[in-house]
């Protein structure tokens, strides 16, 4: 787990979310998903230098995001899984809305393959199923005409700890495939019927590179960083496009509203031709009743403003304007 102090804190800023000087409200805190902590550590440098205040950010992780923000150990929480009903009345007060997206892609690791070979869905979720056991499999094989894939046993690697990365893969898988569904579901943490078992994306990363043959789940901004080879997923139009921001931001656009319980924005339909079909949003969870409120508030607006022009850098999309529109709704909501 990693630590980040990220800038903002009793600022104001205009109806345009630029961040303007500080109107006082103390430092705030903030602790949860770490798929957004090195957009985090961008908006700290940049929201600092703008205004002179400062948030506190520990990245713990989405399940320890929603577990501080309830208890209030808190100003603010991060999450990758949006926060349940039951959740959002636990938090006695909350509200959530998207001020990330992202992508979560298959990576691999095969001796004698190239990158990038195709897998639809469905035979990604028997692959973690245990239904699918090796890389020749016919059902992989017919996918990738051309490309000779050897008999390799296929090593399923997966989250341990909760993370809102097993919740995007498992929000995709589970749409579709109806036996996924079934038999694992959705959630930051579930029990997969097969495979090794890894804390972090360190941990998942760690996994996949000794292991001849393995796959597992990681964001494309760690894939790309660190160089992994991932599969290109088909989307609902029979496409198999790469992980790009163009991508990402084209399975975000089918995202028309925000309800309060979050939007999923995977298996896009087809009129999203070019769209990944593992696209995520990222979630900041606010408590509507907050001494802090005016800073709280200071800080979402520049993340979904000006903050934003940090995003296609590090692998993360952009948000569309009707995500802004409702998120800037859901921020009234949030007072002293």
């Amino acid at each position: 787990m990693i630590a980040l102090g990220v800038a903002a804190c009793g600022s104001s800023s205009d109806s345009s979310g630029s961040a303007t000087a500080s109107s006082g409200g103390g430092p705030i805190t903030g602790a949860g998903s770490t798929f957004v902590a090195p957009l985090m550590s961008k908006w700290q440098a940049d929201y600092a230098s703008k205004t002179g205040d400062t948030v506190t950010y520990g990245a713990i992780g989405s399940g320890g995001g929603i577990e501080q923000i309830t208890a209030r150990t808190v100003d603010f929480g991060a999450s990758d899984a949006p926060m349940t009903q039951d959740q959002l009345n636990a938090c006695k007060g909350c509200v959530q809305m998207p001020w990330s997206l992202g992508a979560v892609v298959p990576a691999y690791n095969l001796s004698g393959a190239p990158n990038n070979i195709h897998l639809t869905g469905p035979v990604l979720a028997d692959m973690f199923l245990g239904k699918i056991t090796t890389w020749n499999d016919p059902e992989i094989t017919k996918l990738n005409p051309g490309v000779n894939l050897p008999s390799t046993k296929i090593t399923p690697v997966y989250r341990s700890d909760g993370s809102g990365d097993t919740y995007a893969f498992t929000d995709y898988l589970s749409a579709v495939s109806s036996e996924f569904k079934s038999q694992v579901g959705v959630g930051t943490e579930v029990k997969f019927p097969t495979g090794t078992g890894a804390s972090g994306s360190d941990g998942v990363a760690a996994a996949v590179s000794k292991t001849d043959g393995a796959v597992g789940y990681l964001t494309i901004a760690y894939v790309n960083s660190n160089g992994f080879d991932y599969a290109l997923e088909q989307n609902a139009a029979g496409n198999y496009p790469k992980a790009t921001i163009p991508a990402i931001n084209a399975a975000a656009a089918t995202a028309k509203s925000v309800p309060p319980l979050g939007v999923s924005i995977v298996d896009p339909p087809a009129s999203a031709a070019n769209a990944w079909p593992d696209s995520t949003f990222t979630y900041v969870i606010l408590p509507t009743s907050s001494d802090k409120a005016d800073a709280l508030k200071a800080f979402v607006n520049y993340a979904i403003g000006p903050g934003q022009s940090f995003a296609e850098s590090l692998g993360y999309g952009t948000l569309p304007k009707q995500v802004i529109a409702d998120d800037k709704t859901a921020l009234n909501k949030v007072g002293g």
